[in-house]
């Protein structure tokens, strides 16, 4: 009900002339006349705008609690989170330990009594909202800024989620009982952890179409790879197919060397946000929610038998979702702007092929005389591969982009590339087709390293400017370096020694007798006639003098004494 306003007035009047501590009194003593209660009464004067307001404190709009200690209050409190944002010290908490230590004081002095007054955990949290060092307002996320992408495949976002609800178990999917499985229930996670449903989830950032893919077990470079394969792999009439020229990842998912050889093979350009900056990839994240809320629900509705079937019914879900659901942010269907892509934009390749780069490493060939190596029954030319040398090896891996092609796996400054080299031509006559023509064509190699390296040994070793005038002192046979070097100098360099002589001991040496050859009459005979006249009489006495047969010394002595014989003969009949 409302009171006579000029009584309220009155006793308004009458209670604040009244003194200290009578106020109260005038005003209850009003209430009882009225028939009212005192709160009634202050409502009432409230509403004619006669109620007076608390008396405001003299330190108020100051911060009691000083800035340094405010820090060291946020930054104990900070340092509590868990890892998933679960936090361990309130202010009351961190409050006793730090005054505990010495810290901070968080406290007042009374001025009149001298008393000292610790803050309240509302005048702290107070405190540090004001400062902007409260926690919570630390951990909101920093200002974002929005991206795009130039076109349909230019950018595809990817990112994996396993599944809490559902597992695979042999008879099929089924319901994840929390009671049964538990998260936080280690032996039961290790039990199911290969039985785990994992979700790939690719997205093209132009058009926002989605392509789902499930696989058993956990993140892994294959079942990335393999999903990754199927969204590249042709599907004429759907939307999110082919080649895209970006890759947007989480930098744990796929951070292997085989991986992006396989991303730089296909001509993909990773993009890696920084780590904990899931906003990044929030397009992907939020179709995360959109196949848990839109697809998976079915499956407490259903028989769930493998997990082809479930691959299944995810491209129905992505051709129903693409061609249906209008984009809030296009206004047209994810396929209809998916399908505004160009043919230089819509990049085929054999998923086969391509799928060899992940399972296979690359093979080492080695380089021939003419610079071509030989890969899968093919030659290659490798005669543009930077510092190429022949004899030596290269890394040889298959090109799904261009057929015709292969690819060299080489280091620059620590970094992995891919250099495209050609694959060789043949004519019916198995020669290459673009070999010159005898007699009528020269086309000469340029110099590879090694070729540089030697010509510029070659120069070193004559002390010459020009390969001509190295090639001229070689044919000269001029010295090298100048004949300023002595190859045998070195053997001068003795050791600055006192050689002092030394007694010996004489050793007799039982060295073992060479036997000689024993040589038949004929063999003898057959050396004697070379060497003196020779007839039957002569051979008679070679038999009847050396019955055994001869040796060399043997055969020397008969030469001799016949020989002399024969001149004392002549000279008797001079």
């Amino acid at each position: 009900m409302a009171l006579p306003a000029e009584m309220l007035v009155d006793a308004w009047r009458e209670a604040e002339s009244a003194g200290h501590g009578k106020k109260q009194k005038v005003l209850k003593d009003l209430a009882a006349r009225l028939g009212v209660s005192l709160s009634t009464l202050y409502r009432e004067l409230e509403d004619l705008g006669l109620k007076k307001g608390r008396k405001q404190r003299k330190d108020a709009g100051q911060m009691v609690l000083p800035l340094a200690e405010a820090q060291v209050l946020s930054a104990f409190m900070m340092q509590s989170y868990r890892a998933n944002n679960k936090k361990l010290a309130t202010i009351t908490g961190s409050l006793d330990v730090l005054r505990a230590n010495g810290a901070i004081t968080a406290g007042r002095v009374n001025e009149s009594t001298g008393e000292f007054l610790p803050l309240s955990e509302t005048a702290c949290a107070r405190a540090l909202r004001t400062y902007g060092l409260h926690p919570d307002q630390l951990r909101r996320p920093s200002p974002s800024i929005q991206q795009r992408s130039a076109h349909p495949n230019d950018v595809w976002e990817i990112d994996a989620s396993i599944s809490t609800l559902f597992y695979v178990p042999e008879d099929g999917l089924a319901d994840m009982a929390p009671g049964e499985f538990y998260k936080n229930k280690p032996a039961n996670f290790e039990r199911i952890k290969r039985q785990r449903l994992t979700r790939y989830v690719i997205t093209d950032h132009t058009s926002g179409a989605v392509f789902v893919w499930y696989v058993a077990g956990g993140e892994s470079i294959a079942n990335l790879g393999e999903s990754f394969l199927e969204a590249v792999r042709e599907k004429q009439g759907e939307a999110l197919y082919g080649v895209p020229f970006h890759l947007y990842y989480d930098p744990g998912s796929a951070a292997t060397k085989t991986f992006k050889r396989f991303l730089s093979a296909l001509g993909i350009t990773p993009v890696v946000h920084a780590v904990g900056n899931a906003r990044a990839t929030g397009q992907v994240e939020v179709t995360h929610n959109i196949v848990e809320t839109r697809f998976e629900m079915g499956f407490k509705f259903t028989h769930v038998p493998n997990i082809q079937w479930i691959n299944e019914q995810a491209r129905r879900f992505c051709r129903w979702f693409n061609s249906k659901q209008v984009h809030t942010r296009t206004g047209k269907t994810r396929l209809n702007v998916w399908m505004e892509i160009t043919q230089f934009q819509l990049r085929i390749v054999d998923v086969d092929l391509a799928a060899e780069l992940l399972t296979r490493e690359p093979e080492e060939k080695k380089v021939r005389d003419n610079l071509r190596v030989s890969f899968r029954g093919a030659l290659y030319d490798v005669s543009q591969v930077h510092a190429v040398r022949i004899g030596e090896k290269l890394a040889i891996t298959v090109n799904p982009l261009t057929p015709d092609t292969a690819y060299v796996v080489t280091y620059v400054d620590g970094q992995e590339l891919l250099q495209p080299i050609p694959k060789i031509v043949v004519d019916e006559y198995g020669f290459e087709s673009e070999a010159p023509l005898i007699g009528r064509e020269f086309k000469g190699m340029a110099d590879t390293e090694l070729d540089v390296n030697r010509k510029s040994i070659q120069r070193l070793i004559y002390e010459v400017d020009t390969d001509d005038e190295a090639t001229a002192a070689a044919k000269a046979k001029k010295l090298p370096f100048g004949g300023r070097i002595d190859p045998y100098k070195h053997l001068d360099d003795l050791p600055q020694i006192a050689v002092l002589p030394r007694r010996g001991t004489q050793h007799d040496v039982n060295a073992s007798r060479i036997e000689e050859r024993v040589l038949t009459h004929a063999e003898a005979a057959m050396q004697l006639r070379q060497r003196v006249t020779w007839n039957a009489a002569r051979y008679a006495e070679l038999v009847r003098k050396y019955p055994l047969g001869l040796t060399e010394a043997d055969i020397e002595a008969m030469a001799t004494y016949w020989s002399t014989a024969n001149v004392v003969q002549i000279g008797g009949k001079s």
